[in-house]
């Protein structure tokens, strides 16, 4: 069958061969564990159950990530076995699984969720995403996903095509993180602060670009409004493999509270910040050929 889920539309037989994402038809796994360097709201006190999944549809050059983009690190998961990790994180205490970089693997991941579900899966299960995804599959999952955790990297199309191969990035993200919010609110929380269902924007600022974070804070106003929940990250790392300017240093603190400025005075009112110390390779766990959970 020809893959069409994500934007890409490789149109590729991934029984066959990888498409641009690096994946095959099979799903690899480079980690399950307790993971504790999401917004509080996420982690907790007791860990959010994080499935890092192997191969990507995008191809940022300065992803912390980089050693998942090929698709070929991680440890091959059956749908009963993802099912059976999900079930597993729960019972150590996971306040919620947290599906990371999840596009390229909709169909295992919806039959995993159900399989799931139908054995006690009772947590919240968050989608954690780049954007880049096309409406329909974001539909599959309605019923199954409580909280969407998407980024919105870019408004330039420029900017997306250099650093993620990919000039429609924009167009393409704000109509699925449209539909997320449609399908769940925006994020709400319980009584302990953590999140049980809707959508919280994450939106990380890149050195030499806050002009195009302006645009993005922009572009979610418009869309919308100030009450949608937002993360403005300061975490960027610069990585060795990335020497393009100015991708190559880190953030600055001007840099950053110019960011910040001009979001509060947009008048947004549910926004999660970071300090600087956030900056480091701390945030990047270790991933291996072979999971044990």
């Amino acid at each position: 069958m020809s893959c069409t889920i994500c934007p890409r539309t490789c149109n590729i037989d991934r029984s066959a061969a990888a498409g641009f994402c690096g994946c095959s038809s099979v799903v690899r796994v480079a980690r399950a564990a307790l993971h504790f360097d999401e917004e509080p709201c996420i982690s907790g006190t007791r860990g959010s159950g994080t499935i890092f999944f192997s191969g990507c549809n995008l191809k940022c050059i300065f992803c912390q990530n980089m050693v998942l983009q090929n698709g070929t690190l991680g440890e091959i998961f059956s749908v009963p076995r993802l099912a059976r990790t999900m079930l597993k994180l729960q019972a150590i205490g996971a306040h919620n699984i947290n599906l990371v970089t999840p596009t390229p693997h909709r169909d295992a991941l919806v039959e995993a969720l159900r399989l799931a579900k139908n054995d006690g899966l009772s947590i919240p299960v968050v989608y954690n995403t780049n954007a880049y995804e096309t409406v329909e599959t974001i539909r599959a999952y309605e019923g199954l996903v409580d909280v969407y955790l998407p980024d919105l990297k870019y408004v330039d199309p420029r900017l997306s095509l250099i650093f993620s191969k990919a000039s429609d990035y924009f167009d393409t993200a704000i109509e699925a993180i449209a539909e997320m919010i449609k399908q769940t609110g925006f994020l709400a929380l319980d009584e302990n602060g953590i999140a049980t269902r809707g959508v919280r924007i994450r939106h990380l600022v890149l050195p030499g670009c806050v002009f195009d974070t302006r645009n993005v804070l922009d572009a979610i106003k418009e869309r919308f409004g100030t009450d949608c929940p937002l993360s403005l990250m300061s975490q960027y790392t610069p990585i060795p493999e990335c020497r393009m300017k100015p991708l190559d240093r880190p953030l600055t603190r001007r840099e950053y509270d110019a960011a910040l400025d001009y979001c509060l005075s947009l008048g947004f009112t549910n926004v999660y910040t970071q300090d600087l110390t956030s900056v480091g390779r701390s945030f990047t766990p270790p991933f291996s050929d072979h999971v044990e959970i």
